[in-house]
């Protein structure tokens, strides 16, 4: 019986373990098993210099959501954005790719606009700004064009 008792604590361990490894997996690779509640955005940017799927989206540098899908739409890139529907995003908001820090990750900063019009699901940010090339102020700054 002792050994019955033994073999059942260990099964018992073992598959908590393996629930306790799989909620540690979706939550760090930021998975979204049942979706959340919210709306998309997109923007067209001439150069999305490094973005990813999944990276940040922050207003004011708090983030706000996370960007869903980068493809390519009549030659420039089409990012959309998830938001959560608490966050609303005027019509006139500016969608900028930055960088924390000097070599870290891209996200996308969005400033708000002063319009009373909001942005829908499926809507354009119309306005964007690629990312600062690192590699071109340099290469101006050494030529003297700055």
């Amino acid at each position: 019986m002792r050994r019955f008792d033994l073999e059942l604590t260990v099964g018992l361990f073992l598959i908590a373990g393996i629930v306790c490894l799989g909620y540690l997996s979706i939550r760090l690779g930021r998975m979204e098993l049942l979706g959340t509640e919210g709306y998309e955005v997109y923007g067209l940017f001439s150069n999305t210099g490094g973005l990813k799927s999944g990276s940040a989206v922050a207003i004011a540098g708090v983030q706000v959501g996370r960007v869903k899908e980068i493809t390519l739409q009549d030659y420039q890139a089409r990012v959309v954005m998830s938001l959560p529907t608490r966050v609303k995003v005027q019509e006139d908001s500016i969608a900028s790719i930055k960088t924390r820090g000097l070599i870290g990750e891209k996200y996308v900063e969005i400033t708000p606009g002063a319009s009373e019009e909001i942005l829908g699901a499926g809507n354009r940010i119309r306005d964007t700004q690629p990312p600062v090339d690192i590699e071109q102020v340099i290469s101006n700054y050494v030529f003297g064009k700055i």
